[in-house]
């Protein structure tokens, strides 16, 4: 097969437009592990919020090796062909180790495997049928599965930072994507104006300062789509009750049970699904398919640290012995009262939010050409008013116990003061 850039034809995406791929591209694309790719949701759970959202992990990774490539044609120290063709490859792969259901199949992965969905995106990548095509595409298959989650080492660390970085196209897309499906409006980012204004500085991928107004837009959609997308109170509902599931149906399921690529890669959406109603987590799984959702009973959100919000969010066993006793001050049964942080794993930013400046440098060109490095925060106010530290706890239990809880909880967590409520 002729290595790269033989044109094959397009897809059609309703972000992009047109996609042109190659046939090289093609001949990947159509392996079975990017194929499963259709069949996983790439929001499992917003779509009891916002009913379009059933986009998949394939669409958005066509539209990652979309943008990976733009990229990539823009930079002026990327010249040959063939590295270009590797960067849009491994855009395409970086999704391909996720679980079912994406991000909510995390924490199990990391639980029972020790593995992150990029460490099975290495393994996929190296270890299943896609590695034979990557060869006779003319690829190599650790070069690309190492790219592919920004961990290639290689001299020129912006290649990396093109698929992994505080901006790269992997969070211009899904932020794109997500606003779209979801119709939150979040997604107005111009990301073409950000690519093209940008260069490499000492190694590293970097924006000119004219695109300012971009990074902030970009900013303030990340943020805002955490809020309203990836970590709704309904959404995270549902979620919850997912994991749930998974949790106690585990010993039935047997996901975990033997180390095999090849089971791993036949789990999606679809199949999981029909194997969690078949366990003792049938009833769950009945309450989600009618919609019938734990209801958030207390809401809290901190713009200062606090030392019980930092053990909260950093020690599982500090939420159980809350949650015990807030069920034990409401009457409750304690499995039916949950703490929900972002720093789960199933949640995209799945950390305590500190709104720094994004990391990726900013320079302005002088009339010499010279690239001068600028900080973002002081150039832009509104980067800077950003600065602060956010974090949200909830407390989530049965329609029925929800009023007991949210006192309970009032009396162990304390009313939120106004500096800190955002909704409650």
């Amino acid at each position: 097969m002729k290595r790269t850039g033989e044109y094959w034809g397009f897809i059609k995406d309703p972000i992009f437009g047109y996609i042109r791929i190659t046939k090289q591209e093609k001949f990947i694309i159509d392996t079975g592990p990017v194929q499963r790719l259709r069949r996983i949701r790439q929001l499992a759970g917003a779509q009891y919020v916002y009913p379009a959202a059933n986009h998949t992990r394939f669409e958005h990774s066509l539209g990652t090796m979309y943008l990976a490539g733009l990229v990539a044609e823009n930079l002026p120290l990327i010249t040959e062909e063939l590295e270009r063709s590797k960067i849009r490859v491994a855009a395409l792969l970086h999704d391909v180790g996720h679980g079912p259901l994406s991000h909510l199949f995390e924490p199990l992965l990391l639980k029972y495997t020790g593995k992150s969905h990029e460490d099975m995106s290495v393994r996929v990548i190296r270890e299943s049928p896609l590695s034979q095509a990557l060869v006779e595409a003319g690829y190599d298959p650790e070069e690309i599965s190492l790219l592919a989650v920004g961990r290639s080492n290689s001299k020129k660390p912006f290649i990396d930072q093109i698929i992994r970085s505080s901006v790269d196209v992997d969070k211009m897309d899904f932020l794109l994507r997500d606003s779209y499906h979801t119709g939150a409006g979040y997604g107005t980012i111009d990301v073409f104006r950000l690519i093209y204004t940008m260069d490499v500085m000492d190694g590293n991928l970097a924006v000119d300062d004219t695109a300012l107004s971009t990074l902030e837009t970009f900013l303030l959609a990340r943020l805002e789509s955490f809020r309203t997308i990836y970590f709704h109170r309904t959404t995270r509902a549902a979620q919850i009750m997912v994991l749930k599931a998974l949790e106690k149906g585990m010993g039935e399921l047997g996901l975990f049970s033997s180390d095999s690529l090849e089971n791993y890669l036949l789990l999606d959406d679809s199949t999981l699904w029909e194997m969690l109603k078949k366990t003792g987590s049938s009833e769950l799984i009945r309450d989600l398919e009618n919609r019938r959702l734990l209801k958030c009973a207390y809401e809290k959100t901190f713009f200062f640290k606090d030392q019980l919000v930092t053990n909260i969010f950093n020690n599982e066993s500090v939420r159980v012995q809350i949650e015990e006793e807030i069920a034990g001050r409401a009457g409750v049964p304690s499995e039916d009262v949950t703490i929900d942080v972002p720093s789960l794993p199933s949640v995209p930013y799945h950390y305590a939010i500190d709104i720094e400046p994004m990391s990726i440098p900013i320079f302005h060109k002088a009339k010499s050409g010279e690239k001068i490095p600028q900080r973002l925060e002081e150039l832009s106010r509104i980067v800077d008013s950003l600065r602060v530290y956010l974090n949200i706890v909830r407390i989530y239990t049965r329609q029925e116990y929800r009023e007991k809880v949210r006192e309970a909880s009032v009396s162990v967590l304390g009313e939120a003061p106004p500096s800190s409520l955002v909704s409650y």
